[in-house]
């Protein structure tokens, strides 16, 4: 699998995307036009240690819900993650099997490393 999750207005991101140089063969989904399916949260879960690390504490939303205050589950986080596309924290990057969450230099990095190593 080679995809990347983002946002095409979010300046960061697209900075990320031009950074990394990605492949041409890689599937760009932008959440917000194309939302996320319950199949595909699935399947990044399946390469994290839990759906809280998907989702964005920094969403706007996310304090307008007053969500800080309120005990989430997984399954809290699951559905909020999949109710809008806000709360994914981005960008969401797959590649063989590995998954890069978020925008810290040290994962991106990480990602760049992985993509192209030869």
């Amino acid at each position: 699998m080679k995809k990347i999750y983002y946002l095409s207005s979010c300046n960061t991101c697209m900075r990320i995307i031009n950074e990394i140089s990605l492949p041409e063969d890689f599937i760009l989904q932008d959440i917000k036009t194309e939302p996320i399916t319950l199949e595909q949260i699935e399947q990044m879960r399946a390469l994290t240690d839990s759906y809280e690390s998907l989702f964005s504490k920094r969403a706007r939303l996310y304090k307008e819900l007053e969500l800080k205050d309120k005990s989430l589950t997984e399954v809290d986080y699951k559905n909020y993650i999949l109710e809008h596309y806000t709360f994914l924290k981005r960008p969401v990057l797959l590649y063989n099997n590995q998954i890069f969450i978020g925008n810290s230099k040290k994962t991106v990095a990480a990602a760049k490393t992985a993509i192209h190593a030869q």
